[in-house]
């Protein structure tokens, strides 16, 4: 079951319909490194549904499953001993802030799609989270160069309040698509909007055209 904070959630959705924050000045070709109506920070500010589950290594699984044909559990060990990766990008928070050059290390999606190898009809994965929370994306979205399963963020293990062990960060679109916390990668044929683009957010989530609302 889906853990939240009530409140904090229905002024999100009020922010939803009222089209907080937008300008209307969208960059489709994203020639600007800053998209429209973000400022740029340098501290990493904390947002999440008003929970922050504790998930020790120990513990930890990451099950990749769905419309593939090599469906994978894996447990922490696991996960480390698949090739690691570092990349650096910028994110951008629908709150409307940016921070530029973080510095991630991880797996890629690339090399857990090709663990898993997707079926011929999956198109969508949808990422589901320790404290219920889900998002969806394109397939072919996920499996860009620079998306991975972070478990380090400039040199240092993510902290609690940040997803850790390991979150998804897919640096094309609004961070509420790089679910923190991450237990599950699902492939599916066919889209399944999560936790915010039901409840009034944009299904894709693209900043540089403003896709925050629905």
């Amino acid at each position: 079951m889906t853990q939240f904070n009530e409140k904090l959630t229905a002024a999100k959705q009020a922010w939803a319909r009222a089209g907080r924050l937008l300008t209307g000045k969208t960059d489709p070709d994203k020639e600007m490194r800053l998209p429209p109506g973000q400022r740029l920070v340098t501290n990493w500010p904390v947002l999440d549904l008003g929970v922050q589950p504790h998930v020790e290594t120990a513990t930890w699984r990451l099950d990749v499953d769905g419309l593939v044909e090599n469906p994978v559990s894996l447990d922490w060990a696991a996960f480390m001993a698949l090739p690691q990766v570092e990349d650096v990008s910028d994110i951008h928070c629908v709150t409307q802030w940016s921070r530029y050059d973080n510095r991630w290390e991880g797996v890629s999606t690339r090399a857990l799609i090709d663990l898993v190898k997707p079926a011929p009809e999956a198109a969508h994965v949808i990422l589901h989270s320790h404290d219920g929370y889900t998002t969806n994306v394109e397939l072919g979205h996920f499996a860009e160069d620079d998306c991975l399963i972070a478990h380090s963020h400039d040199g240092a293990p993510l902290t609690r309040e940040h997803g850790a062990p390991a979150r998804l960060i897919i640096p094309r679109y609004y961070f509420w698509k790089s679910a923190k916390w991450i237990k599950r990668i699902e492939f599916l044929a066919v889209d399944k909007p999560g936790f915010w683009e039901v409840r009034g957010y944009h299904n894709i989530g693209d900043p540089w055209l403003e896709d925050r609302y629905g």
